[in-house]
C-alpha cells in the first residue's frame, strides 16, 4: 500500500495544531515544516472538507482542530487527504481468460479478495486506534513545547 505525501505532512500539522494555543496561519505551519505553502494548504483544505481542522479567518486567523486531538484518530487524517475507499479493488480476474468462471459463480468474493479485505480492515482498525492526542504523547512532551514555542515565537 502506498499513500501519498499528503498524509504525512496532514498529519504532522494535526500534531502541530495540538500545540496550538491560537489559530496558526497555514504559511506558518507549512515554514515549520519546511514544504511549500501552496502544497501544504491542499491538505488542509482537506482535512477542512472533513471536519478535523477549521479556519478562522481575519488577521489573527489561520487553523485549529475542530475538536479535541484525542477525538481525531489517524484514520480519520488519513481518510481525509486519500478518501475512504479501500486499498484493494477487486476486479474479477477469475472471470477473464480461457478458464473464465462464470459471474453467476462469483457471488462471494475469492481467497485474493478476502485476504486482502481482510488486512485493510486490518489496517484500518489499527489506525482507528491511535489519535492525535497518542502522537502527540509518543512524541513527548518535549517535542510538543518546542513545537509550541517555534509556533508562539518564530524561534528554535
Amino acid at each position: 500500500m502506498k499513500l501519498s505525501g499528503g498524509v504525512e505532512w496532514a498529519l504532522h500539522c494535526c500534531f502541530a495544531l495540538t500545540a496550538a494555543t491560537e489559530p496558526v496561519p497555514a504559511v506558518r505551519l507549512a515554514k515549520l515544516h519546511d514544504v511549500s505553502p501552496s502544497y501544504l494548504a491542499k491538505q488542509l483544505q482537506e482535512l477542512s472538507r472533513a471536519g478535523l481542522v477549521r479556519s478562522v479567518q481575519g488577521k489573527a486567523g489561520g487553523y485549529l482542530l475542530t475538536r479535541p486531538a484525542e477525538e481525531i484518530t489517524v484514520l480519520d487524517v488519513v481518510e481525509a487527504i486519500e478518501g475512504p475507499a479501500g486499498a484493494f479493488v477487486c476486479t474479477e480476474v477469475r472471470q477473464r481468460g480461457p478458464l473464465a468462471t462464470p459471474p453467476e459463480s462469483c457471488a462471494a468474493p475469492c481467497g485474493i479478495a478476502r485476504v486482502m479485505y481482510e488486512a485493510d480492515h486490518a489496517w484500518r482498525q489499527s489506525l482507528r486506534r491511535v489519535t492525535i492526542a497518542d502522537l502527540a504523547r509518543d512524541a513527548g512532551s518535549d517535542s510538543a513545547a518546542r513545537v509550541r514555542d517555534w509556533l508562539a515565537t518564530g524561534r528554535a
